[in-house]
């Protein structure tokens, strides 16, 4: 017997409150865009800059033992990694540091780095230092704008590739579903203060994928059955196509979150924002592609037969003859 997780034939209507839907989640945007004007976001070392610390020893690597050697030091914003590179030979055991810079100095000054020495030494007493460098705000400036440019264009290249593959209504449903998945999970981010750094603008543009994946395949649906249904309202069509593949959208999400609670709960401190804004990201961008995307679809109509010329683009009403 097959696992499934939501009934073989489904008939819900999506549409009964598209108002409602769609008020929920432009209050959510509006929400998650003054929590991002009001307290921004707390930025980590990547975009305010700091130094990151190698460190050698025979001794192996405990990251929490570590972690709480440098907590009464209140440096703020610290992330320490394990290394594991070979070039560094068998008997190395290699941690990078990663401290952000502290107030009134772009990089720790040389006593704050003895005293990081001396506190990881009660850890690891052979512990030693072997290259510190140090990324001023400038540098990080210059991260923050490549980064917001990189998710400007990743939905700019989503709008042409879902306008050439099928009609701009189509692309204004997916990019207004990309925006709001987007900006939620920055929303989150400000409203829980939750470090935010290059991991983070990297599960972005991996929601905006994910999300464009979940989309495309109910547009996909939704296309096939208007060429095959031309008389049936476009609210119908709709709504059996989200019905028709709903099992996989289903089924692709549980199994992405489950691995992605389990990379949450296992995996550690340096992953688990990463982590957290892909399972966000998972439930927004599922949300998204049924209740934003689809609705703005139905909103703004298509035409209803690829064989013919566009003269009903837009009329969501119009009934054409196959």
């Amino acid at each position: 017997m097959r696992l499934r997780l939501v009934p073989q034939d489904t008939n819900w209507n999506f549409f009964s409150w598209p108002q409602l839907w769609l008020g929920i989640s432009v209050v959510l945007m509006v929400l998650a865009f003054a929590s991002f004007m009001l307290q921004g976001l707390n930025y980590g070392i990547d975009f305010r800059g700091g130094t990151t610390i190698r460190t050698d020893s025979a001794m192996s690597v405990d990251v929490k033992a570590y972690r709480e050697a440098l907590e009464p030091l209140d440096l703020g914003d610290v992330t320490i990694t394990e290394v594991f590179d070979p070039t560094f030979g068998e008997d190395k055991n290699v941690a990078m540091i990663r401290i952000q810079s502290q107030e009134g100095a772009e990089a720790v000054t040389g006593e704050v780095e003895k005293s990081v020495l001396n506190a990881l030494s009660t850890v690891a007493p052979d512990i030693t230092f072997s290259a510190i460098d140090s990324v001023g705000p400038t540098v990080s400036g210059e991260l923050i704008k490549t980064a917001v440019i990189a998710v400007l264009l990743a939905i700019g290249a989503v709008l042409i590739y879902i306008w050439l593959r099928f009609e701009w209504q189509f692309a204004v449903g997916a990019v207004a579903a990309l925006v709001h998945d987007v900006l939620l999970t920055i929303g989150v981010f400000s409203e829980l203060q939750i470090r935010f750094d290059l991991a983070i603008i990297a599960a972005l543009l991996t929601i905006v994928g994910y999300s464009l994946n979940d989309t495309v395949v109910v547009f996909d649906r939704v296309r096939e059955n208007l060429r095959r249904y031309k008389k049936k309202p476009l609210k119908e069509v709709l709504n059996q196509s989200i019905n028709e593949t709903l099992s996989r959208t289903v089924m692709t999400s549980v199994t992405t979150l489950l691995a992605l609670i389990a990379l949450y709960v296992l995996g550690g401190d340096s992953i688990r924002g990463f982590v957290f804004a892909m399972i966000w990201g998972v439930i927004v961008g599922t949300y998204s592609s049924i209740f934003v995307a689809s609705t703005i679809l139905l909103w703004l109509g298509v035409k209803r037969d690829w064989s013919k010329p566009d003269a009903t683009s837009g009329n969501q009403y119009a009934n054409v003859d196959a």
